[in-house]
């Protein structure tokens, strides 16, 4: 049994690195522009884009994941990105701009509890 679980944990780490390299590529460096022109954060007031550093970069778009997936959710970092990204329907932003975004995040997240998962069952069964 642990076997089995260990292999499917591993598999879901395996897919969410994927996963994440392919969005991440997407969301960095092909259609940032088209994304940051359909969401406009508001740091984005105070210089381009490409000139902030890369903890900024990811927190913008950390605030549109926020936004994109959890628009209802009014507590900590969920509600500060609501507020601040009001402005955005997430209903009516095109897929286009939706799927690097929430993918890139998504798979970060469940990425790490996979990673976790698999430490987990190495340390108790290995």
């Amino acid at each position: 049994m642990p076997t089995q679980v260990l292999a499917y944990a591993f598999s879901l780490v395996t897919l969410c690195f994927l996963v994440c390299t392919i969005c991440g590529i997407v969301l960095f460096f092909v259609r940032t522009d088209q994304i940051n022109a359909a969401l406009q954060h508001p740091l984005l007031k105070h210089g381009p884009f490409r000139r902030f550093p890369l903890v900024v970069k990811t927190t913008i778009f950390q605030d549109y994941f926020f936004r994109l997936a959890f628009p209802g959710f009014n507590f900590g970092l969920f509600a500060h990105a609501n507020r601040q990204l009001s402005h955005v329907d997430p209903k009516r932003v095109p897929y286009s701009v939706k799927v690097p975004v929430v993918g890139f995040w998504a798979s970060c997240w469940v990425g790490l509890a996979a990673m976790i998962a698999v430490w987990i069952i190495l340390l108790m069964h290995g």
